[in-house]
């Protein structure tokens, strides 16, 4: 790769985001402009800077390096992804909460949640879950994009973690929400062109579409030899049903992201970040198409990377991807990139990835820090201050800390654990099974009490925390907890257990605790109710007709 191709694209990348960090912070003035960009953002932006955020480097490097164990079985996430992450968020949630956020006046979802069952602890409690649990998604984002630029630049990855998190966190600090969906928008527009080139050339590369996926198919009895114990059937199938495989890919990636993407605070903020409906509407076909291609093209492209490794790479011949990366799954997309594309691609996919990692690591800065200042500092704490101030020290904590764990990560789980897929997975689980339940209740039921939100939300929490700790093996053996405290690092033994996701065992029984706690709890007064889902609920016309037929005689319908 030549260094002054490299160094071009590179410095205009950091020009152009220079720039719209400078608009951002001119145009923030106040802390509802920190926090949901005033409440006017233009539908493309607020599309892009959406999928932006969900599609980091773990959906290309992690999952990715993922697909190229697993095989295309990964492509049903791109399907729940557009389904439920898009249509289903947009259409059924977005609005919803869009007018009850902007009726409530909440600024962040920990602080939506806390107005809507008028409770400063909720909103405490959920702000602090998120700052806790959030540096550990944060933490895999960094780690992914940092491992990339040491790969290909050749760099310590420390100095490498260290200038991407500096970058992030200038435009982050000084703009707020709008610096981030500024950027969010032109990152997003590079990472859905460097995607669609990778396929074009993927293709190319192994002779096209149908040969391609041929070859990879006559692979089978490879994939078979190797792993055919733990449930593969080849990179074109799905894995044999509940073997350990299955579990993996169903339990953890496919439910674990798929249905997680509903409660993740960064994306709900966005909702509230536009004017109208219409924007929403607008924004679904374009947030659908641009998911489409970033995640699709990673889980299509992961898998083929075995054909490359194993018949067209000379120096890797004869090995799956898994093995010419030295068992590292994190570093199949990289190596795959640097062996296999040409040398001036290497370059764009350089910022491709910056702009995967920047996009997603801005918003978890700032949502982490909203919540640290906007949620528990003001919110539970009632403290009163400068609130832009008070938000940007916030997010300048969470950037220090999402730092440091970033930095020694890589010393727990080296050595071929896909963890920045599994760290995604984590935190979407986690959030699926504390705020979903809750969520949900929130804008579609009136009923809703504010024992049945507590309720969810601690069972969701602590069964997500128990499994995760003592039970599914791929977190509990590097936790050591287990380890510590009984002597084995999964009380599941060697059994299926050890590798069924939190996510489904803890939903299901934070929904089991929030219909309990929600039929003991007391009610919300109605004028509370009223004040909520004004504008929501759309009158049906047979309502109106039956309320015309009981006006008594003489009273004007208009009346």
């Amino acid at each position: 790769m030549s260094p002054l191709l490299l160094g071009a694209v590179v410095a205009a990348y950091l020009c152009i985001l220079a720039g719209l960090a400078l608009k951002a912070y001119r145009e923030t003035r106040t802390g509802a402009d920190y926090l949901v960009a005033g409440r006017r953002t233009h539908p493309f932006v607020m599309a892009m800077s959406y999928g932006a955020t969900f599609v980091s480097t773990s959906a290309i490097i992690g999952f990715g390096g993922a697909a190229a164990l697993f095989g295309m079985g990964l492509l049903w996430l791109t399907f729940l992804t557009i389904f439920v992450g898009i249509f289903v968020a947009f259409v059924f949630f977005g609005r919803r909460t869009r007018i009850m956020g902007a009726n409530l006046n909440a600024q962040t979802f920990p602080e939506f949640i806390g107005l809507r069952f008028q409770s400063r602890g909720l909103q405490g409690a959920a702000g602090l879950l998120i700052f806790v649990a959030m540096p550990l998604y944060a933490g895999v984002v960094l780690m992914g994009g940092g491992k990339f630029i040491a790969q290909i630049l050749q760099v310590d990855y420390h100095a490498a973690l260290l200038v991407l998190t500096l970058i992030v966190a200038v435009y982050v600090i000084l703009g707020g929400i709008k610096g981030v969906m500024y950027t969010d928008a032109f990152q997003g527009s590079i990472m859905f062109a460097g995607m669609v080139t990778l396929l074009v050339f993927t293709y190319y590369r192994l002779g096209g579409v149908t040969v391609a996926h041929e070859r990879l198919t006559g692979m089978k009895d490879i994939a078979v030899s190797m792993f055919g114990a733990k449930g593969h059937t080849g990179w074109t199938s799905f894995p044999t049903f509940m073997s350990e495989y299955w579990l993996v890919v169903v339990t953890t990636i496919i439910l674990g992201v798929g249905i997680g993407v509903l409660a993740q605070p960064q994306l709900i903020v966005r909702f509230m970040t536009v004017r109208s409906d219409r924007e929403l509407n607008r924004a679904v076909l374009i947030g659908g198409v641009f998911i489409l291609v970033a995640v699709g093209v990673a889980f299509i492209v992961g898998p083929l990377a075995n054909v490359f490794f194993y018949y067209e790479n000379p120096a890797t011949q004869g090995q799956i991807a898994l093995l010419a990366a030295n068992r590292q799954v994190d570093a199949i997309i990289p190596l795959y990139i640097g062996q296999a594309m040409p040398p001036w691609f290497a370059a764009i996919f350089m910022v491709t990835l910056l702009s995967a990692a920047m996009s997603t690591l801005s918003s978890q800065f700032h949502t982490m820090g909203t919540s640290l200042g906007r949620d528990l500092y003001e919110g539970a704490l009632g403290r009163q201050g400068n609130s832009l101030l008070i938000n940007k020290v916030a997010v300048f904590s969470a950037i220090l800390i999402s730092y440091a764990l970033a930095s020694g990560l890589p010393l727990f789980f080296e050595g071929g654990t896909a963890i920045i897929a599994r760290g995604t997975a984590i935190f979407f689980g986690i959030c699926a099974a504390a705020f979903l339940p809750m969520y949900f209740g929130a804008i579609y039921f009136r009923g809703m009490t504010r024992a049945g939100a507590w309720a969810g939300f601690i069972t969701g929490t602590l069964t997500s925390l128990f499994w995760i700790f003592f039970i599914h093996v791929k977190e509990s053996r590097p936790l050591m907890l287990c380890q510590a405290l009984f002597g084995v690092d999964s009380l599941a033994g060697d059994s299926l257990w050890a590798v069924v996701d939190p996510l489904v065992v803890a939903l299901p029984a934070s929904i089991a605790a929030t219909l309990l706690g929600n039929a003991l709890g007391a009610k919300i007064s109605s004028r509370h109710l009223v004040h909520c889902f004004r504008g929501i609920a759309r009158a049906p016309r047979r309502a109106t007709v039956k309320t015309g037929l009981q006006l008594p005689a003489g009273v004007p319908a208009a009346d």
